[in-house]
């Protein structure tokens, strides 16, 4: 390039109108053009700038090779550590190496306590990548090695477990371990960053010690989900696996919890761990059961005006043991479907309501359309998240439930997946 800049440099760009433009030099994506230069500017955004814009590259400084990090001072207590951190992606174990552009993962103790003030008197750490996959990746078959680990995990006297997951999926990842972990005994933390490390609004590191201390001194037990409760950085949200949602792509207050509110918060100012409603206490590793199989074949559709009912029969046709209809208001599909719908039902397939909307619950009773589809056997399903609906009839099915299981189990109350009560929304 002129003027002889590399990635990472700090330069200022002289622009042909006559302005000028100072950041960091970022690498190119990989499917970027070569026609447009990428900087970092001082308030952690990228900009892209047309090189036929560019007369003049000044270097205002080289960006010096970056060391190892020092590692943080031994704690006095030997041995194991009081939570294990598991890797499975994301950003928020990540760091940006501005010379080459590559994301690498930042998991060792020693690493987590140099980036992390005041993590290291939180809790002692032990730290295992699990599997190193963008949260859209995620599939079943990774639900079920987390499980198994997490499972060991608890059995071998750790306090509390971590797990740092890409934001996109986590909320499936987190409704599959409350289903694959049955009788938790101590707090399993999911935890993800909407902005990555290297930015100044990044959530990575309050995040992580948010989660951190829920595992450590968390006074209760089960699956977790810790992420920002609202734009500031003073709280960190403590959600139920199963009622979590993430409602905004962006924001650092993205996850929320449905028709709830959040189970605990961590207060980042002072480290304590608050719970807000009653949640079931730690308890001896021996009560844990694992049971970590998924079936791929149940599937969430999303109905939307004129869809027919082939892609209903095409689904049957496919082998798939359950259907999971996310439907309009109180729970409606068009009558066309009322068909296939049947048909599929006879053939021994579970079809499950939930709704589109995101608060309020399924109330199949209040109209006709939903009256038909009682009759022809579709099963109302409460208030229950239509994500958690699908990964938990992909948990039955691993299970070996049948038809009459499905329909018994389903609207069951198994995890706090339907609300026994329901919460006011102002």
């Amino acid at each position: 390039m002129r003027a002889g800049a590399r990635v990472g440099d700090e330069v200022e760009l002289a622009l042909s109108d006559g302005g000028s433009i100072s950041g960091t030099l970022m690498p190119r994506y990989e499917h970027a053009d070569d026609s447009h230069v990428t900087l970092k500017l001082g308030n952690g955004y990228n900009i892209g700038i047309s090189v036929s814009r560019i007369s003049e590259i000044r270097i205002s400084r080289r960006r010096a090779p970056q060391p190892s990090p020092e590692p943080a001072p031994a704690r006095a207590q030997p041995g194991r550590g009081e939570v294990l951190v598991l890797g499975t992606g994301g950003t928020i174990a990540s760091r940006i190496d501005y010379r080459t552009g590559a994301v690498t993962p930042v998991f060792r103790p020693e690493d987590l306590y140099s980036r992390v003030p005041g993590l290291y008197e939180i809790a002692r750490l032990d730290t295992e990548l699990l599997f190193n996959v963008l949260s859209e990746n995620m599939t079943p078959d990774h639900w079920s090695a987390l499980a198994e680990r997490v499972g060991r995990a608890a059995a071998e006297g750790y306090r509390g477990i971590v797990v740092t997951h890409g934001t996109d999926t986590m909320h499936y990842t987190a409704a599959a371990l409350s289903f694959a972990l049955e009788d938790l005994p101590v707090p399993v933390i999911l935890v993800g960053a909407q902005r990555s490390s290297d930015r100044p609004s990044s959530d990575a590191y309050t995040n992580l010690k948010g989660a951190v201390a829920a595992a450590a001194r968390g006074d209760f037990s089960g699956v977790y989900v810790a992420m920002h409760r609202s734009l500031s950085d003073h709280e960190i949200a403590i959600h139920r696996g199963v009622r979590v949602r993430k409602n905004h792509t962006s924001r650092r207050d993205a996850f929320q919890s449905i028709n709830s509110g959040p189970a605990a918060v961590v207060d980042l100012r002072t480290m304590e761990v608050k719970k807000l409603e009653e949640l079931p206490p730690r308890s001896d590793p021996g009560s844990l059961r694992v049971k970590p199989r998924f079936d791929r074949r149940a599937f969430l559709l999303k109905y939307f005006p004129g869809m027919d009912g082939s892609i209903v029969d095409a689904l049957v046709d496919a082998g798939y043991r359950a259907l999971i209809l996310e439907g309009t208001g109180l729970g409606h599909v068009g009558r066309q479907l009322q068909g296939s719908i049947a048909r599929a039902i006879e053939e021994g397939v579970f079809v499950g309501m939930t709704s589109q909307c995101i608060w309020g619950s399924v109330r199949m009773t209040v109209y006709e359309t939903g009256r038909d589809l009682l009759r022809l056997g579709v099963v109302p399903l409460g208030d229950m998240l239509s994500e958690v609906a699908l990964v938990k009839a992909m948990w039955l099915l691993g299970q070996g439930a049948g038809p009459e299981d499905m329909r018994s189990l389903m609207p069951s109350n198994l995890r706090g997946e339907i609300s026994e009560r329901r919460r006011i929304v102002a």
